[in-house]
């Protein structure tokens, strides 16, 4: 963390957030056990990044908007890029990324991203709005990657769960060489429940294209939990290195290249077309159980 972090807090939360990525940095209760992953390299130096203009790999880190290529690595370079505090209170905070010759070399869009983190007691909001500055329609993708301990705090050695709210069956995808294949795998969740088991993630990501939806919670049941709210994110990926002592709860609009498909970012999965002046906003919160 640098002097420029933000710390923001309610009666029941402390949250810090960095001007880099606008990616926060912790998430603690008032008791002080940590609820974010605190970005160990040993397994993964992320701790909360922020995915844009793409969520995923491209092939060979080539990306194309037009007639113009650049390379781009796996989930942008919104979480490399750094933002100016736009704004901020006791309970929130607003960080604000315009674009510049060093990104419109890669992606050539003059646009905007402001992203807010906000506290209101045991509950965390994150909220983004996207908008395109520019006078063609903007061609992206975006997705939230936040890493969560677990075992989450009182819960050591009790066996940890998914539960989608809608109660689905959503199939389930794996990525082949960092990219999309066509097929589906059968759903790991029965009737909405998911056992957690660092074996499920030998073979990467579970990647949940389609079904997954606006909400889940992520814990023990009837111990601590967090519950999770989605808004216009209609991806879902769970991750870790298997074994790592945290789980990635990923919300995505977008997803890796498909398998064959151009470098195109219209062409990938899940991409969105923001017409030239408008705004798209996406988020998500939690709501902490402990």
């Amino acid at each position: 963390m640098t002097s420029d972090t933000i710390q923001i807090a309610s009666d029941a939360l402390t949250a810090t957030i960095a001007p880099l990525g606008a990616e926060m940095q912790s998430l603690r209760t008032s008791a002080g056990a940590d609820l974010l992953w605190h970005g160990d390299p040993t397994w993964w130096s992320g701790r909360a990044p922020i995915l844009f203009p793409i969520v995923g790999k491209a092939a060979d880190d080539r990306i194309a908007v037009g007639a113009h290529e650049a390379e781009m690595r796996q989930h942008g370079f919104a979480r490399r890029s750094t933002f100016a505090l736009e704004s901020r209170s006791d309970t929130a905070c607003r960080h604000l990324l315009q674009d510049s010759d060093e990104t419109r070399a890669l992606y050539p869009f003059a646009f905007e991203i402001a992203v807010t983190h906000a506290l209101a007691s045991a509950r965390l909001s994150v909220s983004v709005e996207i908008t395109n500055r520019d006078s063609r329609p903007m061609p992206f993708g975006f997705g939230f990657h936040p890493a969560f301990v677990w075992p989450l705090p009182g819960a050591e050695s009790r066996p940890h769960e998914i539960r989608l709210d809608n109660g689905a069956e959503p199939a389930m995808a794996r990525l082949r060489d960092g990219l999309m294949p066509p097929e589906r795998l059968p759903s790991p969740f029965a009737a909405g429940q998911l056992t957690l088991d660092p074996a499920q993630f030998e073979a990467d990501a579970m990647i949940f294209p389609e079904g997954a939806g606006r909400g889940l919670t992520y814990g023990v049941p009837g111990g601590p939990e967090l519950a999770f709210a989605f808004d216009n994110l209609p991806n879902l990926a769970l991750w870790q290195p298997p074994g790592a002592p945290f789980l990635c709860v990923e919300p995505w609009h977008g997803m890796a290249a498909a398998h064959g498909a151009t470098a195109q970012i219209a062409d990938r999965p899940f991409s969105l077309s923001l017409p030239p002046q408008e705004t798209a906003r996406f988020g998500y919160s939690l709501t902490a159980r402990l």
